[in-house]
């Protein structure tokens, strides 16, 4: 049987490793040929950059394969003391990873439109919207896997109370995100302390299980011998 400890700090693996393919796929591969509202830009800049516009397709399709292994990974560590939030997470787990595939066909055919003279630049910009939209949508899923994360934490001995309290408002972060976004897109403030939210949660729960783990029951006391 798999030590708590080796799940956890499996699960933070992944995770860091889940983080660091998102960030790059959105951030620096789209991120570099994207350019809201300018679709010429967007386009020239997906012929210039094809291969790095490729491997974002490649990163996020590793990045959703990561994701069922860490929920996988993270069901066995809830399965002994939450088997209830272990089966919800694994859920909403295989729904985000499954929404993160069903997004990038908005990608794949954005590239095709970008490559082929037959079509015009604003259906490309417009593929990338809609990627864009999809992405964001499918984040409440990627939020609401936190929820029965946090709940744990907060009802069992694996972790402090206050990472679960921290998971918790996260997740309901992650969800506020694509509410925010369609609801009120000139709400700049409340966006940029949604995403801090987001970013604190999640870095918190990849440092915990990589540093800490588990929480370590104390050692129980030695009986004192008496003559």
């Amino acid at each position: 049987m798999t030590r708590p400890l080796t799940l956890a700090r499996t699960a933070g693996t992944l995770y860091l490793l889940l983080a660091v393919l998102g960030a790059w796929a959105q951030l620096v591969a789209r991120g570099s040929v994207y350019v809201p509202a300018d679709a010429a830009a967007t386009a020239a800049g997906i012929v210039e950059h094809e291969t790095l516009f490729r491997l974002s397709l490649v990163a996020d399709i590793l990045m959703a394969v990561v994701f069922v292994l860490l929920g996988l990974t993270l069901f066995r560590l809830l399965d002994g003391v939450h088997r209830r939030a272990g089966t919800a997470l694994l859920v909403f787990v295989a729904v985000g990873a499954g929404s993160i595939l069903v997004n990038l066909t908005f990608q794949v055919v954005a590239l095709l439109t970008a490559t082929d003279p037959a079509y015009d630049a604003a259906t490309t910009l417009l593929l990338l919207d809609l990627h864009r939209y999809g992405y964001a949508l499918g984040g409440v899923f990627f939020g609401l896997w936190l929820l029965p994360m946090g709940w744990a934490a907060v009802r069992t001995t694996l972790f402090p109370t206050w990472l679960g309290v921290l998971l918790i408002a996260g997740s309901v972060a992650w969800v506020l995100d694509p509410v925010i976004l369609f609801g009120l897109p000139d709400a700049t403030v409340l966006t940029g302390v949604v995403a801090t939210v987001t970013t604190v949660a999640e870095l918190t729960l990849i440092g915990y299980l990589l540093v800490r783990g588990v929480r370590r029951p104390a050692p129980a006391e030695l009986p004192v011998l008496t003559r």
